[in-house]
């Protein structure tokens, strides 16, 4: 029984999917039209995805998905655990390897058998769940290390933009302080810092609050709020629903490894076409 609910439910969900594709040019074109989006959608997408899969030997996680990002968009994913959302934004950097399909950073497929994923990743800004800190050097040397190292900047450079960036965070006043002597919400903004020290043109969270306790939630969002305001390109995977309404350009929906629905904040959360998403907005709202 449960084998033959769960194929229903996917081919629901692909059923849902394709539909969410051939309404996805329209639905972007009209918020363009009508200034619901700040980006420039005569421009190439800044970040491409096509037909894109993945599986773990037999679990298929991610099925034919197609997306474009256009540059200063701020695209909020939303689902279930288990819906592939966390997959999809790691094999937009190649920390996971797509089964099939393509993805394409401005103008390079970084699936082609040539590219130089390092060289691309610095150009992809990514702030994960945990923080990846090393816990023996302070704020400050966290946020040079990988500006020293990939970049090949100067320690003089790389300090003064470690503290650039760790001051636009709120975290002035902690540069010298190390990871051991910060709140959870102040070492996730170092980790916002270490990205943006290394001037990315895309910034990937994922589920970057999830591990916080709830009163340090806001700094965090407040700093992304900043970064979507000062027209940084981002693809946030949250749950964070206050957030998604009040910062996205687009919302997108993600059931069974497919995109089930996308649009505006306000088609997603107050007139939802499908009734997944309805159900899984009303159980979390």
């Amino acid at each position: 029984m449960t084998d033959v609910k769960t194929t229903a439910m996917h081919g629901a969900a692909e059923a849902a999917g394709e539909q969410a594709q051939q309404e996805r040019v329209e639905a972007v074109t009209e918020a363009v039209e009508h200034g619901e989006v700040r980006f420039d959608a005569a421009t190439q997408p800044i970040v491409r995805i096509k037909n894109l899969s993945k599986a773990f030997d037999d679990n298929v996680v991610l099925r034919d998905i197609n997306l474009d990002v256009w540059r200063g968009e701020v695209v909020v994913v939303l689902g279930p655990s288990g819906s592939g959302k966390s997959t999809m934004l790691r094999c937009i950097n190649l920390l996971e390897t797509p089964t099939g399909g393509e993805v394409w950073f401005e103008d390079t497929e970084i699936t082609g058998k040539k590219v130089d994923i390092n060289k691309v990743r610095a150009k992809l800004g990514m702030v994960f769940q945990s923080f990846n800190l090393f816990p023996h050097l302070s704020a400050k040397h966290n946020v040079m290390l990988a500006q020293q190292k990939v970049l090949k900047r100067s320690k003089e450079e790389a300090e003064r933009i470690a503290i650039e960036r760790l001051s636009e965070v709120g975290l002035a006043d902690r540069v010298d302080y190390k990871p051991s002597q910060l709140s959870g919400g102040q070492q996730q903004r170092v980790a916002i810092a270490r990205a943006l020290a290394m001037d990315p043109h895309v910034m990937l969270f994922d589920e970057a609050t999830s591990a916080l306790d709830p009163e340090l939630v806001r700094d965090v969002l407040g700093v992304m709020r900043n970064l979507a305001k000062k027209g940084m390109t981002m693809i946030v995977v949250t749950h964070e629903m206050g957030f998604a309404r009040d910062v996205a350009d687009r919302v997108i929906f993600m059931e069974g490894g497919l995109i089930v629905e996308e649009g505006t904040p306000e088609q997603v959360f107050d007139n939802p076409k499908s009734e997944r998403t309805k159900d899984f907005l009303g159980h979390i709202s």
